[in-house]
């Protein structure tokens, strides 16, 4: 019989499916509960995530190209490999991934760490519910080969006896699909290891990633009716093929051996001071690159600066190459207690990175924890009543039908099967209502108490009712179109482009909102009557109080961890 934690990831499965934020909290506790209590993931729901990944990253690019702006800065982390406690005050400190805390992990989430299962858990579920802001590159060690000799394919098959080897199979492939970098405003390169004098972008965009089974194993020239043992690669590692292979399948599944060098080259190569590129003799992989070929690749390609990670730097952080290259390396204690600080980067359009570091230690990972817990847990109540709110006129009706006697009450369980059927979240509702809603003392649920506790301020609040919850319920994509006519990025519209940008919006999604609505709303938006809306601002109007967040808070003051 499933644990109760295993229920929780349940729960997790079937949000990921519509693709909903509150699973991101419950993920962690279910996560920080399995490991303090020497539990372990239910294999299903870990086959279940490998599969919605595999999915969606077909979709990816070889690069994500993302944009920041003054008030939307992204962060990027470094390794982590398997350090579940780093992660967790990454999260506590910088907050949850969201559509406006966006990030990037830049490899290396596997290995070496006791949790490595549980880390690359949080982050797949993450990027799952936040594929367009939360993002993945590959490191050096999503690799199933690496997996072997560094602790990650031990760790499966120690946690999961029975279906270990279809985890690993299926992670091979997931591997695979794994976006090989990151692009921030056209101008910040983030690539796991680094560069090469003979780097060249535009073939890694359009080269088939997939085809990199793993850096281990370099292109070969397969006779045609035998197997044939691989080369030595540049790894050190020779290997053999098994069985027979047929040239004409071996051949479509390989990149070039140039394809395949320049991918090794961005996962393992290492900046140094010393000019020029030469081979990385300390790996085995990649090169050592100076000054003058970080110039020369950035200047190629009109960018400004290479963030990369793969090497341990005692203070988290390091910047070299006159400012242009910077490491970041987010696993704390690396080799041992004390060793080195994690960090990590925040980036906005037009700033200066920001660095961020911290250690974990005996209090940082107990007591803190609890807390760290409990914010994200309500966080995710207050992700759920924003959906709530964006439904209202659809639970609202729901409820009527139910409430023959119209006394405003109906029964749990008449409440909790309007809301899964309304807002098609399998969750547990019954658990969940006595965060969400008044309930008497016969059981009976009020269900206006759904839409309670909403804190809308000035001027959304002069607005008319559906439109605010027409507003709650397509918030992202009216960011995204704000975005597009905000061409010069200073957070600013005119009137008539707000206009423009609902005409749009009401386009595309069919939506039936007055322009009377609209005027009216733009109207009080302006507050000092200059004909310019700040949208940033309008959006943040948009935040759900939870009852219980102002008690909870006073009750958790954590300190400041460095």
């Amino acid at each position: 019989m499933p644990s109760p934690s295993s229920s929780l990831l349940n729960m997790l499965m079937n949000k990921v499916k519509c693709s909903y934020p509150i699973s991101l909290p419950s993920c962690w506790k279910t996560l920080h509960h399995h490991v303090r209590k020497i539990q372990i993931l239910h294999a299903h729901y870990v086959l279940g995530v490998l599969f919605e990944t595999r999915k969606l990253l077909k979709q990816m690019p070889n690069f994500t190209h993302v944009k920041t702006s003054p008030s939307k800065e992204i962060t990027v982390c470094g390794d982590l490999h398997g350090k579940l406690d780093d992660l967790f005050l990454i999260f506590y400190k910088n907050g949850l991934p969201s559509g406006n805390n966006p990030y990037v992990f830049n490899g290396d989430f596997v290995d070496r760490g006791s949790n490595s299962i549980e880390v690359l858990m949080v982050l797949l579920v993450s990027f799952l519910v936040y594929p367009n802001d939360l993002h993945l590159n590959r490191g050096n060690h999503e690799d199933f080969m690496m997996n072997m000799r560094y602790g990650f394919t031990r760790e499966i098959l120690s946690k999961y006896k029975l279906h270990g080897k279809k985890i690993l199979q299926i992670l091979e492939e997931v591997y695979t699909l794994l976006p090989i970098g990151t692009i921030i405003d056209n101008e910040i390169l983030v690539i796991h290891g680094g560069i090469s004098e003979s780097t060249d972008l535009n073939l890694l965009h359009r080269l088939e990633r997939s085809k990199m089974r793993s850096v281990l194993m370099p292109p070969v020239s397969i006779n045609k009716d035998n197997a044939t043992d691989l080369k030595k690669s540049k790894m050190g590692i020779t290997l053999t093929a098994p069985g027979r292979v047929r040239s004409s399948d071996l051949s479509s599944e390989q990149l070039s051996k140039h394809e395949w060098e320049q991918i090794v080259d961005i996962l393992w190569s290492d900046p140094r001071g010393r000019k020029g590129c030469y081979p990385n003799t300390s790996r085995g992989g990649g090169c050592y690159f100076g000054p003058d070929v970080t110039s020369k690749i950035l200047n190629k390609y009109q960018l400004k600066m290479l963030i990369r990670s793969h090497e341990c730097k005692h203070d988290g952080y390091e910047i070299c190459h006159d400012g242009k290259v910077i490491t970041i390396f987010s696993a704390s204690n690396y080799y041992e207690e004390g060793s080195n600080r994690g960090a990590y980067i925040r980036l906005g359009c037009g700033m200066n990175p920001r660095f961020f570091q911290y250690r974990v230690t005996s209090s940082t990972c107990m007591s803190p924890l609890h807390h760290r817990v409990h914010a994200m847990e309500n966080s995710a109540i207050r992700i759920l009543k924003e959906r709530i709110i964006s439904r209202k006129t659809d639970l609202m009706h729901a409820f009527q039908l139910r409430d023959h006697s119209r006394s405003g009450k109906i029964s749990i369980a008449q409440w909790a099967f309007s809301m899964e059927s309304i807002l098609g979240l399998n969750l547990p509702w019954r658990s969940l209502s006595l965060r969400l809603v008044n309930i008497d003392k016969s059981g009976n649920v009020d269900y206006m108490s759904s839409f309670q506790d909403v804190h809308i301020e000035k001027p959304v609040k002069e607005a008319q009712s559906t439109l605010i919850e027409t507003l709650y319920r397509y918030r992202s994509d009216l960011q995204i179109i704000f975005n597009v006519i905000d061409s010069d990025h200073s957070g600013m519209i005119s009137m008539e482009e707000f206009r423009t940008m609902w005409k749009l919006f009401r386009t595309h999604y069919s939506v039936d909102i007055d322009d009377s609505q609209v005027d009216s709303l733009a109207n009080t938006m302006d507050l000092n009557k200059d004909g310019s809306i700040d949208f940033n601002e309008f959006l943040k109007a948009f935040y759900v109080v939870h009852k219980y967040e102002k008690l909870s808070t006073s009750e958790t003051k954590s300190p400041n961890y460095k």
